[in-house]
């Protein structure tokens, strides 16, 4: 598993660390309507998973932000933000915020994708932050776990990788 620290203190993450070339993992996490998204909801594009703790602090807020803006840019992408946060409380934030080019996704219910994707905090019962780009094949394509939570990812890589990817 990836080594991960919360606030630079190591924290155990529940589930199955997922690695380029892996088929993409199934999971089953809530919109804002409280409507399921699986990962067969978006089957034919090129996924890019922008995995977060809480959208409601500094890092997370930015990060979400940023592939707002990048996802107008990108043809065939769609970019999912997954948090542990409640599907309501997403919504407000989104509709504060004037997010409307990423979906936010709610995986409070039963850690689906946490567990799915070796994202899951166990201590916190959060979401570490991530990154997964898959392509149209269901095929994990880039990776990153981001071993502080409390860091940026690699904004750059990810979007390059979501480019690449078909």
């Amino acid at each position: 598993m990836a080594s991960i620290t919360f606030k630079n203190n190591p924290v155990t993450l529940i589930g199955t660390e997922v690695k380029v070339g892996d088929k993409a993992p199934d999971f089953t996490v809530l919109a804002n309507d409280m409507s399921a998204v699986t990962l067969d909801s978006s089957k034919g594009k090129v996924r890019l998973f922008s995995v977060i703790p809480s959208i409601d602090t500094g890092v997370c807020d930015a990060q979400t932000r940023r592939f707002n803006e990048e996802a107008a840019k990108l043809d065939n992408v769609q970019i999912l933000t997954v948090s542990v946060d409640l599907p309501f409380a997403q919504r407000r934030w989104c509709a504060a915020s004037g997010i409307d080019n990423v979906i936010t996704v709610s995986d409070h219910k039963d850690l689906s994708f946490g567990k799915a994707y070796g994202v899951a905090i166990e201590e916190l019962r959060l979401l570490a932050r991530a990154i997964f780009v898959v392509d149209s094949t269901d095929t994990v394509t880039y990776v990153e776990y981001v071993s502080e939570a409390s860091n940026h990812p690699d904004y750059e890589k990810a979007i390059e990788a979501a480019k690449q990817a078909k």
